[in-house]
């Protein structure tokens, strides 16, 4: 997916949140802008300020993960099933939705190799998307029983962390890496460890490649019902302008 021609055609026109995309800038993780879209009302059902949670929620990540990172921008939307479903199919080769996607907007960034912005740029440093299929989202926290908007923001955590280079694939030594990060964010929020308290529920396996006619898919979170991040760049580059519209 190189140009919007070649997109996806998910679902309604997404609306973008300004207050997230603002960001604050004050406090930890404030220099992080949060660009929401919500294609599906859905998340408003049960939760009643997603905008807030979700930018609280990926501002604390990259203040653990990244704390020289002063201004950067993630786009987050919250789609349901039939949207994240297209995007599955199209770039990881899966015609069903998965709970958590995200397109990675940055090379040569690792857990020792942070993101910085770069000195001489006004702008902030785009890190890229994270999309989130709200029917999966729910049922995998009613099947786990967890609270909603608990899994929402470990996902959230997992998906971010992806953008920043973590992985769980190549050795248990890094999955235990990532966990343990995931671990310590979601329990500045009052969260639970979920790979203790929910063992087996969240659970980690590899995604198989996308087809080599498409750009890798480099990186695969499963839980209950299989969820995945995937790294494919000129997918998220497309995929930001479709945000956008």
């Amino acid at each position: 997916m190189t140009d919007s021609s070649s997109d996806p055609d998910p679902t309604p026109t997404p609306t973008v949140d300004d207050a997230a995309s603002a960001g604050d800038r004050d406090g930890d993780g404030g220099g992080i802008a949060v660009a929401l879209s919500e294609p599906c009302a859905l998340w408003r059902g049960l939760l009643a300020d997603p905008a807030g949670l979700c930018a609280a929620t990926l501002r604390a990540a990259c203040a653990a993960a990244a704390p020289a990172l002063a201004a950067a921008e993630i786009s987050l939307v919250l789609a349901d099933d039939a949207f994240v479903r297209t995007l599955n199919r199209d770039w990881r080769g899966k015609d069903r939705p998965t709970n958590v996607l995200s397109f990675a907007a940055l090379d040569d960034v690792s857990p020792d190799r942070p993101p910085e912005a770069p000195p001489a740029s006004d702008e902030p440093l785009l890190l890229g998307d994270i999309v989130l299929a709200f029917e999966t989202v729910a049922a995998e926290a009613a099947a786990q029983g967890k609270p909603f908007a608990d899994h929402l923001r470990h996902l959230l955590v997992h998906g971010l962390l992806h953008l920043l280079g973590y992985d769980h694939e190549t050795n248990e030594e890094d999955a235990q890496r990532m966990e343990a990060l995931e671990t310590r964010i979601l329990a500045g929020f009052g969260i639970p460890d979920p790979y203790v308290d929910h063992a087996g529920a969240s659970g980690i396996e590899a995604g198989a490649a996308v087809p080599p006619a498409r750009p890798p898919a480099t990186r695969s979170m499963a839980g209950s019902t299989g969820c995945a991040c995937c790294a494919a760049r000129a997918a998220r580059r497309a995929c930001a302008r479709r945000w956008r519209r």
